[in-house]
C-alpha cells in the first residue's frame, strides 16, 4: 500500500484523529485508467440528454401548394412552393429531429472507471474517512459546521453514507455543492464532479488500519485569531467631523469695497481727431482729336 492511499480520518464531530487511516486494496489499487474515465464520462453525459428538439422541413410547414407565378416570361426567379427553404417562414434544412442520444457501455468497463475516479481522488489526498454520521432530526446548522470543521466548506462536496440516511439527507440538501447518496451508488462522474469527497468508515468495511501520524499528511489548521479593533486614525476623525461642519452654515465676510471711479469732469479732454483730408479728384483724361491729323502740324 502507497503512502498517497493513506488519509485523514475524523470523528462525528469534525474531530481530526491523531493518525491516518489506510484505505483498502479494493477498490483502492493505485491505478487511474484515464481513457476509461473518458468513456464513462462521455457515457454518462449522452445518456442525460433527452433528444426531443424538432424542426419542420419543408414537408411539415403548412402552406405553399401552389406555384406562387407561372414558370416563364414574369423575369423574376422561379419558384415551386413559397415554404421554400430559401423563402421566409418556409422549412428547415438538416434541422435537428428526435432521436435517442443513449449509449450503453460494459459492465466492467464501467467498474473500472469508478475506481479510477476514486484512486484519482486518494492521490489529491481529497478523499476524508469520517465515522458514522448519526442525525435525530434534520438540521441544516450541524452539516454546515460540520463542513467547516473539515475545512471543505466552500468546495463541492459528496458525502457518501454506508446506508440510506434520510435525516443527513435533508439537512444537507439545502446546502449548495453539497450531495448525498449511498457509497454504492456513486458513479464515475459523480465523484470526479465533486472537489471533496466524505465517506464514513463503515462504507468501506469496517475499521480501517492506522497509517502515519495525520500532521505528516496535512498540517493542523491555527485557530483563528480575532483581530484587535483599530482606534480611529485622525483622517478618519476629521472626516466624520465634516458633515457637521456643513451642517452649520459659514458667516459670509462683506467684501471690501472698490476705490470709487474719478468722475468724467475730472478727466482731461480729448482732443478731436483730425478730419482726414478728401482724396483729390482724378482729372479728367484729355480727350483726342477727331481727326486722323497730329496736333502742331500744319498742312
Amino acid at each position: 500500500m502507497s503512502e498517497a492511499l493513506e488519509v485523514l480520518a475524523y470523528g462525528a464531530d469534525g474531530a481530526r484523529r491523531p493518525r491516518a487511516v489506510r484505505l483498502p486494496a479494493d477498490p483502492f489499487d493505485g491505478e487511474v485508467h484515464e481513457a476509461v474515465l473518458h468513456q464513462a464520462v462521455t457515457t454518462y453525459l449522452a445518456n442525460q440528454r433527452q433528444g426531443t428538439a424538432q424542426t419542420k422541413t419543408r414537408s411539415f410547414v403548412t402552406g405553399g401548394n401552389q406555384k406562387p407565378w407561372r414558370q416563364k416570361g414574369t423575369g423574376r426567379a422561379r419558384q415551386g412552393s413559397i415554404r421554400s427553404p430559401l423563402w421566409p417562414g418556409g422549412g428547415t434544412i438538416f434541422g435537428p429531429l428526435p432521436r435517442d442520444y443513449r449509449r450503453g457501455i460494459p459492465r466492467k468497463v464501467r467498474q473500472l472507471a469508478r475506481r479510477s475516479a476514486l484512486n484519482a481522488r486518494a492521490r489529491e489526498r481529497a478523499i476524508s474517512v469520517i465515522a458514522p454520521l448519526a442525525f435525530e432530526e434534520p438540521k441544516t446548522r450541524r452539516v454546515a459546521e460540520l463542513l467547516g470543521r473539515l475545512g471543505i466548506e466552500d468546495r463541492r462536496v459528496l458525502v457518501l453514507t454506508d446506508a440510506i440516511n434520510p435525516n443527513l439527507l435533508l439537512s444537507a440538501r439545502n446546502i449548495p455543492d453539497v450531495a448525498v447518496m449511498r457509497y454504492r451508488d456513486a458513479s464515475a462522474y459523480d465523484i470526479l464532479r465533486a472537489d471533496a469527497l466524505v465517506i464514513e468508515e463503515p462504507a468501506l468495511g469496517g475499521a480501517l488500519e492506522q497509517g502515519v501520524e495525520a500532521s505528516t499528511i496535512a498540517p493542523e489548521p491555527a485557530p483563528r485569531r480575532e483581530r484587535p479593533k483599530k482606534e480611529p486614525r485622525p483622517k478618519a476623525e476629521a472626516k466624520a467631523a465634516a458633515p457637521a461642519r456643513k451642517a452649520a452654515p459659514a458667516k459670509k465676510v462683506p467684501a471690501p469695497k472698490a476705490a470709487a471711479k474719478p468722475s468724467k469732469a475730472a478727466e482731461p479732454a480729448k482732443k478731436p481727431a483730425a478730419k482726414k483730408a478728401a482724396p483729390k479728384a482724378k482729372e479728367a483724361p484729355k480727350a483726342k482729336p477727331k481727326s486722323g491729323k497730329k496736333p502742331g502740324k500744319k498742312e
